[in-house]
């Protein structure tokens, strides 16, 4: 499924030829944002949106066209990367015409026109895509200097619906949408973070406008930008015939995604035998389950051929099996197929990447950038041993298993972190249902160190170290690994203590189960630092909690506007047990730390057990996010997390 800039990084080098000519006349919609005047912002505001126009066109064919205006006034020497007009399309969302103007603060009006412009492919990861960025650099962009342009775009004739985002990274002082229909057509409108408003009404023509929004101000550890901004959806269709392409409901999304994926599933004879091969011996559905899902992750490689409609629709899982390659909507519909073929019955989930995009008061296909399946398990048949953490419990469908074949190293019964907590879209025939992803408990993203050392009269630490990752933990971890060369590996782990230590060595490294993706993650390590205590005259001073940090950081309050994202939920564990040097007695421990807040909690011990220095703590996160009201105690935690990292021991020389 086609995944935006958030999921793949645009790179690209523009060599202008630029013929903008001067003296051109700017058109009267962009003289006149021009004149208005500016309130004062911050010194760090790059520009301001003067005008954000969309206007949108139905005739009674059901053909749509929008024509959209924007005029930008750059602030300050950083906002000339404002200067740039750009427009998606693809064969069937074909732009009439392109063009753009500067007006500077002294000086003549330039033009640019669509000639002057160039064409890029916005995407990577595919092995074809046909939708193009279409961009043209407007010159003479000081401080001072209106930046505008409009064009005209045919729309992808699929679905009735926009979504008309209002609220962006600038201030805006103007934003404005308008929608002609054809007489006899309707719509509705869907309000995400922000109270409805009533269009003004001109026979069939509706204009909703906004003045002076506020800027989504960029905060550390806020949600995603879609789940924050504000802005409108509208579904419109005509008031009698078929609404296929209208959705004013989940259950339209449902139906509309059926039919794009019904006839996907079909099994060739090649399919069906391997199918079986993989699933032979094996007794349990879970069992099957993972065979089919290991074939699925790893032997499809990502890649995607979207052109057209097969941007939302899957190609039809015999040319998946003999490519073998596809997207993430692929892989789901091949793997559908072959759990079919072994008596497995699976649905296709529409899914979001991005935790509070999909508004359960907005159903719109464009909520969704990801496919996943729901695994149908039997009702008389006992799960495994082993913790399933993504199974769901259907009024009609009883027990589903909530799988992502896309993501390589999630093993069955695990949810990649953005998926936890989130909502899908389960497609049963034609209908569709919102449901809600299963947010793991912290034991199922699980990191455990465990450290046995011994510290020399001379100030030396050395010793062995294990550590054991599941869940997320592991996924994330492995992943790193398996994406570098061996001898890297280690140098990781270098970087690591680093961190924390001085003049150290590190003397061995080992792995297990890296590429076993059902089994923890366990690494072991063994290494030296020299100094690692100080001594100050007969004191020696040691910090029980070797490395590995805790600590978040203190979050920003001044201004804040936004939740916190704590990613997921996850208990993590350090053990360090350090055997002192003969010669040396207790003279004070740190006090224990014991703290909690909205979404974390801490909890540390230190004790002498005869020679040796114990110092075992907990840090557990329960949820993904924590709201602006608790933000003020988990500062608190965050502080008192630190101290408890920077605290010493302190030992005594013994009396000779």
């Amino acid at each position: 499924m086609r995944k935006l800039l958030n999921r793949f990084s645009l790179v690209f080098v523009l060599v202008f030829s630029c013929a903008a000519c001067a003296s051109s006349n700017a058109p009267e919609w962009l003289r006149e944002a021009s004149r208005i005047t500016v309130p004062k912002y911050p010194a760090e505001t790059r520009g301001v949106v003067l005008l954000d126009e969309q206007t949108t066109t139905v005739n009674a064919s059901g053909e749509v066209r929008t024509l959209y205006r924007r005029a930008v006034r750059i602030l300050s020497t950083s906002g000339r990367e404002l200067a740039m007009a750009q427009a998606y399309f693809d064969n069937e969302t074909k732009i009439s015409h392109f063009k753009a103007w500067s007006i500077p603060a002294q000086g003549a009006e330039y033009e640019v026109k669509d000639k002057d412009g160039v064409e890029v492919t916005p995407f990577s990861g595919l092995l074809y895509e046909d939708t193009r960025l279409k961009m043209i650099r407007i010159p003479v962009a000081e401080p001072g200097s209106v930046v505008g342009y409009e064009y005209e775009q045919r729309n992808r004739p699929n679905l009735f619906q926009e979504t008309w985002r209002f609220q962006e990274t600038l201030p805006v002082l103007k934003a404005r949408f308008v929608l002609e229909l054809p007489t006899g057509w309707e719509f509705e409108t869907y309000w995400v973070n922000h109270a409805k408003q009533e269009a003004t009404v001109a026979g069939t023509r509706y204009t909703w406008e906004m003045t002076d929004v506020p800027a989504v101000k960029e905060e550390w550890g806020m949600p995603a930008f879609r789940a924050i901004a504000q802005r409108m959806g509208i579904s419109y269709f005509a008031s009698s015939g078929t609404r296929e392409k209208s959705h004013g409901s989940w259950h339209d999304v449902g139906s509309w995604a059926w039919q794009l994926t019904a006839d996907r599933r079909q099994a060739t004879p090649e399919m069906q035998q391997k199918a079986r091969a993989l699933v032979a011996g094996k007794t349990s559905t879970i069992e099957k389950i993972r065979a089919l899902a290991g074939f699925a992750q790893h032997d499809i490689r990502y890649v995607a051929i979207e052109i057209g409609i097969g941007g939302y629709q899957p190609h039809m899982a015999p040319a998946i099996f003999s490519n073998r390659y596809g997207d993430c909507k692929d892989k789901a519909t091949l793997m559908g197929t072959m759990l079919h073929e072994v008596g497995i019955e699976s649905y296709n989930v529409l899914a979001q990447t991005d935790r509070g995009v999909i508004a359960p008061a907005f159903p719109s296909a464009a909520s969704f950038n990801h496919m996943i399946l729901a695994i149908k398990l039997p009702a008389d048949e006992a799960l495994s041993a082993e913790p399933l953490y993504s199974v769901v419990q259907h009024p009609k469908l009883g027990r589903l298993l909530i799988f992502d074949p896309t993501s390589e190293l999630t093993p069955v019964g695990f949810l990649p972190s953005y998926t936890q907590g989130n909502f899908g879209l389960l497609i049963t025939e034609k209908d569709g249902e919102l449901i809600d992803f299963p947010l793991q408990p912290p034991s199922g993203n699980r990191l455990s160190r465990t450290a046995n050392l011994s510290l020399s009269a001379a100030g030396m630490l050395s010793g062995e170290v294990k550590e054991v990752r599941t869940g997320g933990n592991a996924v994330q971890y492995r992943g790193e690994l398996l994406a570098m060369p061996a001898p890297q590996r280690m140098k990781k782990m270098e970087s690591f203590l680093g961190e924390f230590l001085t003049g150290f060595t590190l003397k061995d490294y080992q792995v297990e189960n890296l590429e076993d993706y059902d089994k923890d993650l366990i690494v072991h390590y063994k290494f030296e630092a020299n100094n690692y205590a100080k001594q100050m005259g007969a004191l020696l001073l040691i910090r029980p909690r070797v490395f590995g940090s805790k600590m978040e950081g203190t979050i920003d309050l001044k201004e804040r506007k936004y939740a916190f994202e704590l990613g997921a939920p996850t208990l993590q564990t350090d053990e360090f047990n350090i055997a002192m040097p003969a010669g040396f007695t207790v003279d004070e421990l740190p006090t224990p730390t014991k703290v909690s807040s909205p979404g974390a909690s801490y909890k540390s011990e230190i004790k002498m057990d005869g020679n040796v220095l114990s110092y075992r703590r907990e840090y557990t996160l329960n949820q993904v996010s924590v709201p602006l009201e608790g933000l003020k105690e988990l500062n608190s935690t965050y502080r008192q997390i630190s101290a408890d990292e920077r605290n010493s021991a302190v030992f005594k020389r013994s009396a000779q």
